[in-house]
């Protein structure tokens, strides 16, 4: 047996999240089914993260215990023979060995989530972005640029939570415009030589990017709301600072749908 890292990527929204759970779907159940039939053995998995209920993956990886002879006489035929067995909102990308005491969750030094957001009703986007009326999006990277600096993220934290500690260590924290939705809106594009520009232009299309060596459950939903209620005019910056300081998840806004939200990339 070695220690593989298996990287994926899926779309969260037939999935009650990441994790194994009693009397709920998820993806981590589909890919160990999927795995103990083509090994012919129980092979259970360890992810990079614990993605909620509806969150995508544009790339997870996890690691996995597995038979050397048989993932690598032909690692062509495994991946084919994995993909053939999950669901097709799930994708097998690679399988790569690793030192034996390597951790996919432990291990990772940055991860990186984005929140999609659009303006103007499109049916094209509505799967994986939210719509929403315009926003204030530099008010909303100044609020954001204070997430920096913080170290507990309690105020962003769902209550109750088994985790030890509420720290964490953000580098990057800023909204950006996409460049040119997938696929544009009605033909309106964002960007230099659009047909529209400025502020909350319908068919725009921005996201909020955030890395982190590590996350809290629902910490992205969370900030990603407290942050729209700034760009709504509804939350000042002393606002917004006051709810970082707090400590208290009733002070911060409504947490968002998770159809929006990416896990975007993991870094070891």
């Amino acid at each position: 047996m070695k220690r593989y890292f298996i990287t994926l990527s899926y779309d969260g929204a037939a999935y009650h999240g990441w994790q194994v759970q009693p009397g709920a779907v998820t993806v981590q159940q589909c890919i160990e089914e999927a795995l103990g039939k083509v090994l012919r053995l129980p092979t259970p998995i360890v992810g990079a993260g614990r993605t909620d209920a509806g969150v995508n993956a544009r790339v997870m990886v996890a690691h996995a215990d597995m038979p050397e002879a048989i993932v690598e006489k032909d690692k062509a035929k495994f991946l084919r023979s994995l993909n053939s067995l999950t669901p097709r909102d799930i994708a097998i990308h690679d399988v790569v060995e690793v030192a034996p005491d390597a951790h996919a969750r432990f291990d990772a030094r940055r991860r990186t989530y984005r929140y999609f957001v659009h303006h103007g009703c499109d049916p094209f986007l509505r799967h994986y972005s939210l719509n929403l009326a315009p926003l204030d999006y530099s008010a909303m990277n100044e609020a954001a640029a204070l997430l920096l600096d913080v170290a507990d993220f309690t105020s962003f934290a769902k209550l109750h939570a088994d985790t030890r500690t509420n720290i964490c260590h953000v580098d990057t924290a800023r909204w950006v415009k996409a460049d040119a939705p997938q696929p544009a809106a009605a033909g309106m594009l964002c960007g230099d030589g659009a047909i529209a520009s400025g502020m909350g232009v319908p068919g725009c299309q921005y996201y909020f990017e955030i890395s982190a060596d590590r996350f809290l459950r629902n910490m992205v939903r969370a900030v990603v709301g407290t942050l729209v209620e700034v760009g709504r005019g509804k939350m000042s910056l002393d606002q917004f600072r006051n709810v970082i300081d707090r400590r208290d998840r009733c002070e911060a806004g409504t947490s968002m749908p998770g159809n929006a939200l990416f896990l975007w990339n993991v870094e070891y």
